[in-house]
Formats: C-alpha cells, sequence, structure tokens
C-alpha cells in the first residue's frame, strides 16, 4: 500500500503521478474534499408524525359508528323471524288430533280375494306379496324422510281405465296394514265408478262425498272396519256429478287434515278415477304427498304417461309402477324366498 508521505499534494504532479492526480492538479479537481453542504434547508416532517395523527383522525369515525349499530338493532324488532324457521311443522299444539276409527269391522273374504289375484293377508307369503312389499317400502321411507302429514297421503292412479289401479290400491294397502303399529286407510276417491267395496265384499253406505258435501258429517264415523288388521275402509258414498267440484272445495283439505294430522302412524291411500278420463285426479293431487301412477305393461303408451304425468304435477312426488308384466327385459325378476 503507498505511505500517505508520498500521496501528493492537490495542485502537485509528478512523473510517477497516475492520469487522474495530473488532471487533478491541471484543472483543480479535488477528490478529498467533502462536497459544500447549502445552509439553511427547511427541515422536511417526519413520516411518523403524520401516521400518529391519522390514527387519532379515524378514531372518532369509528367511535361515531358504533352508536348507529346500537341505534338500528331495535328496527329488526318489528321484523322477527319465524320461530319455524325449520320446515313447517306438522302438528301444531293448538290443531286437534286426528280422531280414531271406532267403526263396526266386517269380514273381508279371504277366498274372494284370491280368486281376484289379490293379497291373502293370511296365506303363504308369494311372489306378489313380495314386489309390494318392495313398493310400499319406498313409500314409507319417503313419508318417514318427510314427516308431514301430506306425505303421508298416497293417490294410486293410472291414465285410462282397465290399467289396474285399483288392484294395486287394494295390494298396496293389504301390503302395508300388515307393518307393525302401523294403520291403513283406504279411501275410494273414483265416485263416478266405485269399485272397492266390491272388491273387499263391504256393504255399500255413505262415504267420502258426504264428508265432503256436508261439513257436519264427522269423516270418521264413516269409516268401515275390516278384520284384515290395521286396515279401514271409506267407501266413496253417493254418485255425484259434482266430485271435481267438491274435491277443488276448501273443505277437502279440512276433511284429509282430520284423518292425517297429528296421526303418525297412519297412512291413507286413495284409489282415484283415471288421470286422463276424469279431473278428479287432478284436483286431489293438490292434497297428498305422493302419487302411484300405475301403467299397464301391454297397454299403456309414453304419451299417455308423459300427459297423465302432467295433469298430476301437482304433486312433486310421481312414482310409476309397471303392472302386468310377464318378462323383464334386463332379466330381473322378483320371487319367494324361504
Amino acid at each position: 500500500m503507498t505511505e500517505h508521505k508520498k500521496i501528493p499534494l492537490p495542485g502537485e504532479c509528478s512523473k510517477e503521478s497516475s492520469l487522474l492526480e495530473r488532471a487533478n492538479g491541471a484543472f483543480g479537481l479535488d477528490s478529498f474534499s467533502a462536497p459544500a453542504v447549502p445552509k439553511g434547508l427547511a427541515e422536511r416532517p417526519m413520516k411518523r408524525a403524520r401516521k400518529v395523527e391519522r390514527k387519532v383522525d379515524v378514531a372518532p369515525a369509528v367511535a361515531t359508528a358504533v352508536p348507529q349499530t346500537v341505534e338500528a338493532a331495535p328496527v329488526r324488532e318489528h321484523f322477527p323471524v319465524p320461530a319455524a324457521a325449520a320446515p313447517v311443522p306438522d302438528v301444531v299444539e293448538a290443531a286437534p288430533l286426528a280422531p280414531q276409527f271406532e267403526g263396526q269391522k266386517h269380514k273381508i273374504d279371504r277366498k274372494h280375494l284370491r280368486d281376484q289375484g289379490l293379497i291373502d293377508p293370511d296365506g303363504h307369503v308369494s311372489e306378489l306379496l313380495e314386489e309390494f312389499r318392495i313398493v310400499k317400502r319406498q313409500l314409507l321411507t319417503t313419508a318417514e324422510e318427510r314427516g308431514t302429514a301430506a306425505s303421508r297421503r298416497i293417490m294410486v292412479c293410472s291414465p285410462h281405465p282397465e290399467e289396474g289401479k285399483t288392484f294395486c290400491a287394494v295390494n298396496l294397502a293389504i301390503a302395508m296394514a300388515a307393518e307393525r303399529d302401523m294403520e291403513v286407510l283406504l279411501v275410494d276417491a273414483d265416485v263416478a265408478k266405485p269399485s272397492l267395496l266390491a272388491t273387499l265384499g263391504l256393504p255399500k253406505g255413505p262415504g267420502f262425498m258426504g264428508a265432503l258435501s256436508n261439513p257436519d258429517v264427522p269423516v270418521e264415523d264413516l269409516v268401515l272396519g275390516t278384520d284384515i288388521a290395521n286396515l279401514w275402509v271409506l267407501p266413496a258414498g253417493s254418485t255425484t256429478k259434482q266430485d271435481a267440484e267438491y274435491l277443488a272445495s276448501g273443505a277437502t283439505a279440512d276433511v284429509l287434515d282430520r284423518l292425517t294430522v297429528g296421526v303418525p302412524n297412519r297412512i291413507v291411500i286413495f284409489d282415484t278415477p283415471p288421470a286422463l278420463a276424469a279431473a278428479p285426479a287432478a284436483e286431489l293431487a293438490k292434497h297428498v304427498g305422493q302419487v302411484v301412477l300405475v301403467a299397464r305393461a301391454d297397454q299403456t303408451g309414453r304419451s299417455a304417461l308423459e300427459d297423465a304425468c302432467q295433469l298430476l304435477s301437482a304433486c312433486d312426488d310421481i312414482k310409476l309402477l309397471l303392472n302386468a308384466a310377464n318378462f323383464s327385459p334386463s332379466g330381473r325378476r322378483f320371487g319367494t324366498y324361504g
């Protein structure tokens, strides 16, 4: 390193000096002197001080926002949230429970059932019984999941006559009546051509239409008992040309609520007129939670099913049931076991 004594002073230049040192001596460049500092410059304000001032300015705004929130809270009291934010309860505490059935029980001829190809409740487990066990399980599962009175009302219908709706309604009712702690009411809602009483061999009498036309008649007094455990029948009643108008009236909801509200173990099955042949089916679909639309394998067309589904669309749960099928294209079949 070069000793400090040998470093040339400003203005001096020797042969051993570098080019920069000689230029410094010739032009007065002094790399060792500090640059001149101007005096009297105004001091710049500290940024830290500004941050503190901003915090102080924001604080009052926050403090004033709190009372506004508190003052706005009481306004909500004028619009209280309904206590039943959950689904509408099936049973209101103030509503009366559905009355129990106490009608006289009539004997059902088992041989008469077998002759019509229906399920014999006292017979052996048959292929027909197994098939309707599968059908009823889906319907009962839906009713249990929804837990409403409407979901326990099941309408059995078909697009056209002679497609097996009454056959399926009776077999479904007998299969459901075999459930433990279950009560089944089979309603003949086909007022124009009632057939349930003849199918089961029960005596004629007033029924469903009588309760709709006369609010003073308790519908439970018109129910007939049977010797099939847990199975009850409500006849169609007097034939009338205004059955659709009666079903469209407000009395229908009152009568059906009286049959189902507050009795979670009661299933009501309606045998209705064909959907494309009479108007009552579409009216009754507004009051049920499930529809079983019967299609005959060798008779019902696709367009008829589509039209029937459109007419019954007031019910949001329509299930198709294939009747009189002699074979399965997929190779599936049901049978007995045991």
